[in-house]
């Protein structure tokens, strides 16, 4: 299985196997099969703005969130566990030191909108 980056040491970055718990998140749970919880998922992510899918296997998605104003770019990273059926994802800003909790919350708001359709 593929594995995450750590997150590094700013506060810009959240994933759900990191260490710390600043950074630390919970990850998604799926019933369905593992494709169709990736396909829903994509599809949830196609109707985000400024979400571009940059690179995916069987088992990886990973996505390039871009702001509106700044237009700082975001890796977010999902990683499929079939065996325990979870997703694990990683979210961080490719540059700055602070993201004033916008992975945190970009995460948060993707698991309510997937949560029941996995």
């Amino acid at each position: 299985m593929r594995q995450l980056a750590p997150c590094p040491q700013s506060p810009n970055c959240v994933s759900t196997t990191a260490e710390s718990a600043d950074q630390g998140i919970a990850p998604l749970r799926y019933q369905k099969t593992r494709a169709e919880a990736k396909e829903a998922l994509k599809a949830l992510i196609r109707s985000l703005p400024r979400a571009k899918l940059v690179e995916e296997d069987e088992t990886y998605l990973h996505y390039e969130f871009t702001s509106l104003l700044l237009r700082f770019v975001d890796d977010v990273e999902f990683v499929f566990d079939d065996e325990a059926k979870t997703i694990h994802f990683r979210s961080a800003s490719r540059t700055g030191y602070r993201d004033f909790g916008v992975n945190r919350q970009r995460m948060e708001d993707i698991r309510k909108l997937v949560e029941e359709k996995l």
